[in-house]
């Protein structure tokens, strides 16, 4: 079984009676690796899996799950094939910091995108800047209702009620 499947089943795996524990494991392994990644921005986070989960006093399948979840921050996503990885696999992170800093926003991570670190990385004003794209985002913006009566917004030239909007009796 792979490393990555091995972290698929550990994060699926969790019960009522176990995800806190779980959680609170994840959460605290990954706040240790957000701080030192950050900290030492100029530089992409490198090493093994297994030593980077002694580094930070966690397992390699915890690791595999920061890999699965920072993947989508990285300045090139393709560059590290973690699905592939086993415990001795190496591996440097180039990470993109505002494409990092939207992403712990969109998944809703507090104690990460709160992290003293960030005021080096980005200004307060570009942090405003994600937070409003990120809401821009998240807003669903609804185009305007056509009437029965208007032409079709299909372009055939009837009124809606006698095109796309008739209603068909079965």
């Amino acid at each position: 079984m792979s490393l990555f499947q091995e972290w698929v089943d550990l994060y699926e795996g969790q019960t009522n009676e176990t995800f806190n524990a779980f959680w609170e494991e994840y959460s605290g392994a990954e706040t240790r690796l957000y701080t030192a990644l950050l900290e030492d921005h100029a530089h992409p986070f490198a090493g093994t899996i297994a030593e980077t989960a002694e580094k930070f006093s966690t397992t390699p399948q915890i690791i595999m799950g920061f890999l699965d979840g920072i993947n989508s921050s990285l300045k090139d996503p393709d560059a590290v094939n973690y699905k592939e990885m086993d415990a001795d696999s190496a591996f440097s992170l180039d990470v993109d910091h505002e494409k990092l800093y939207f992403n712990m926003l969109d998944a809703h991570a507090d104690y990460l995108y709160e992290l003293p670190q960030w005021d080096a990385i980005l200004t307060e004003e570009q942090r405003e800047q994600i937070l409003k794209n990120y809401r821009k985002s998240k807003t669903v913006v609804k185009g305007p209702k056509v009437g029965r009566n208007d032409p079709c917004p299909c372009g055939s030239g009837k009124k809606y009620k006698n095109c796309c909007g008739k209603v068909v009796n079965d």
